[in-house]
């Protein structure tokens, strides 16, 4: 049981960390962070070249430790599908996010409708396998009919608390995408 509460709560932070790369019209450092940058001919992320910092609701600004980096990052910015246009202001660039339209914003939802069913076919297949491995147990008879029952209805407990948490996630995450 314990090994499956670690693969589904794997299965959950994936999901969250998706999600949170998804533009809703209000900056937040996590639509940066993961863009990988050329930098010295390796793939990099630029939380590890540069500070990222949310001075207000609209915009964020890269701060690489490095002054060499500025144009590596500004050129994955740009070539991001994040559709923004990096500013760069002596050793720091700054992005402006701007207001979503109401197409957009559909179509990020349809995006975070995908990442969903997603999770949800992660969690259905954890499912298949923990349940595979009780009934190799009781054939096995290293467990009686009891614990066999008891052990599907913890399973089944356990994946529908985690559909909950994905729901409940999925909802707040639309809620913001919406919100204008």
């Amino acid at each position: 049981m314990h090994d499956i509460k670690q693969k589904l709560e794997k299965t959950l932070e994936h999901l969250r960390h998706e999600t949170a790369s998804l533009r809703t019209g209000r900056a937040t450092s996590a639509l940066v962070e993961q863009i990988e940058v050329d930098y010295y001919g390796t793939k990099t992320p630029i939380k590890a070249l540069a500070a990222i910092a949310v001075p207000d609701a609209r915009q964020i600004v890269i701060q690489p430790w490095d002054k060499n980096a500025v144009q590596p990052i500004e050129r994955a910015i740009q070539n991001s599908q994040l559709g923004l246009a990096p500013i760069t202001d002596h050793d720091a660039i700054r992005l402006s996010i701007p207001q979503l339209t109401e197409e957009r914003r559909r179509d990020l939802t349809k995006l975070l409708g995908k990442m969903t069913e997603e999770a949800r076919i992660s969690v259905r297949r954890e499912r298949d396998e923990a349940l595979k491995a009780l009934e190799r147990d009781y054939k096995a008879k290293t467990m009686g009919e009891d614990e066999w029952t008891r052990g599907k209805k913890e399973i089944q407990k356990i994946i529908d608390d985690t559909n909950k948490k994905i729901e409940d996630s999925t909802a707040a995450k639309e809620k913001e995408i919406m919100t204008v």
